[in-house]
């Protein structure tokens, strides 16, 4: 029980015991004019009844607000609860073009690796044929071979931390996999 229902009802006792004690003054007839005629009543009795009057509409105007309040924060929880369904929605959206533009961006990497891997085979192929044909300038072509192996070596190289970087990326942005995503995740990875 709270200090201010324990105040009220600690109240709510001395007043009923005050009436209690006095209610023969209570009862005591008097001469009351009502302004437009003139009764005899007993004032404590009259004067309890308007209290009880002036009682009920005050519960009745707290109930009416109470009520109100009451509705009023239903709509804002429904309310609430829609911008939430809504900001969920976007965040799935915006996850699905993440991984999409993901999937192209590793997609054109690929392809951008195997064209320069076809390039660079062609190129030796026609060092081979340039070998075949003149053994004077076999150095040089030795040496432009070496000179194309190590740029070769630095474009895999650097394509394959682009890919992991990209990889790294994607699996750290997206969320967790539900258990039957999470059985279909790793085939995709391999």
């Amino acid at each position: 029980m709270s200090l201010r229902s324990l105040f009220l009802l600690i109240l709510g006792a001395i007043i009923v015991t005050f009436i209690a004690v006095n209610w023969s003054a209570m009862t005591a007839p008097a001469h009351l004019n009502l302004l437009f005629t003139e009764v005899d009543a007993p004032l404590g009795v009259v004067l309890l009844g308007l209290m009880g009057v002036l009682a009920i509409a005050f519960i009745s105007v707290l109930a009416y607000t109470q009520g109100a309040v009451l509705l009023e924060t239903r709509r804002h929880t429904k309310e609430m609860a829609a911008q939430r369904e809504l900001a969920d929605k976007a965040e799935a959206s915006r996850f699905t073009e993440l991984r999409a533009h993901l999937d192209n961006e590793t997609a054109r990497l690929s392809e951008a690796f195997t064209t320069n891997g076809t390039e660079l085979l062609a190129r030796i192929d026609r060092l081979e044929m340039g070998l075949r044909e003149g053994p004077e300038s076999g150095a040089q072509v030795l040496a432009a071979l070496r000179e194309l192996g190590d740029a070769l070596q630095g474009r895999v190289d650097r394509l394959e931390i682009g890919l992991n970087e990209q990889r790294k990326a994607t699996v750290d942005a997206l969320p967790a996999p539900a258990a039957e995503e999470g059985e279909s995740a790793p085939e995709q990875n391999a």
